[in-house]
């Protein structure tokens, strides 16, 4: 008797479902209601007047199932466009300092808003100081490099929102 219950197709594996909703189709079939023991599948299909299916049923003694639907209620959420941030990057090779000399305020902080001519930072090289300005328009939305950080050619200093 047991060959007789391996030989006999579930009713819960993807290769039955897909046959169940074949059949359902080419007979116009609009509910097909499936249980074995504990579990259950009910398969519908129908016009805009259709209600949605109901949530599966709980079962005490929950078997593997190959198949998931989505819910009715399920929709992603909206995604929001990324924001395009312009990176201003450095000009040289050097130490990056956000003041003009210590003890004064920082040239730009997160918030601040900058044009193309506003100073962001000095880079020193070989006791040289460089000015570096935005050369975009915006708000400063990350400062990228600690004060008196030595920076590459092309480190990201700070990222701006021109839609901000």
């Amino acid at each position: 008797m047991a060959d007789d219950a391996s030989t006999q197709p579930n009713p819960f594996d993807l290769q039955t479902i897909e046959q169940l909703v074949a059949l359902m189709s080419k007979h116009d079939l609009s509910e097909i209601d499936l249980r074995q023991g504990e579990q259950r599948i009910c398969l519908r299909r129908g016009g805009a007047s259709a209600t949605p299916a109901p949530l599966p049923a709980v079962t005490a003694n929950p078997a593997p199932v190959a198949l998931s639907a989505p819910k009715a209620t399920e929709t992603p959420p909206p995604a929001s466009p990324p924001r395009q941030l312009i990176e201003i990057k450095s000009p040289t090779v050097g130490t990056f300092y956000a003041q003009e000399k210590p003890g004064s305020p920082p040239y730009v902080t997160v918030g601040s808003r900058v044009t193309p001519t506003t100073i962001v930072c000095q880079i020193e090289a070989m006791k040289v100081f460089n000015e570096i300005t935005a050369d975009c328009s915006g708000v400063v939305v990350e400062v990228c490099v600690q004060n008196k950080e030595f920076v590459e050619y092309g480190t990201v200093l700070f990222r701006v929102d021109p839609n901000a």
